[in-house]
């Protein structure tokens, strides 16, 4: 099955990178790709695990629209940063 999730604060494909790795890494998740332009993340894999997608999501700055607001808005921002600075460093060839 796959489904998709409207997320928040990604903005390159560093934060892309990031999201990939680790949902990749749940057991219940067979593919992930992110189209940063439309803010969508598209899962493939168990449905039913769409809860868990979601919160790692929320760990790591992207949390699903319209899902927070206020101080939680302002931490997930600041998450994403953070997921975004890692998913570049992580994008570039070594020398």
């Amino acid at each position: 099955m796959s489904y998709e999730i409207e997320v928040e604060n990604i903005k390159c494909s560093g934060c892309a990178g990031t999201i990939v790795k680790r949902l990749s890494g749940l057991d219940s998740v067979d593919e992930v790709q992110v189209d940063v332009e439309l803010g969508i993340v598209r899962v493939t894999g168990d449905e039913l695990a769409r809860a868990e997608v979601c919160v790692l999501l929320e760990v790591l700055g992207y949390p699903e629209s319209g899902s927070t607001s206020g101080v939680n808005s302002v931490k997930a921002k600041a998450k994403s940063f953070v997921s975004c600075a890692v998913g570049r460093f992580a994008d570039k060839p070594s020398d």
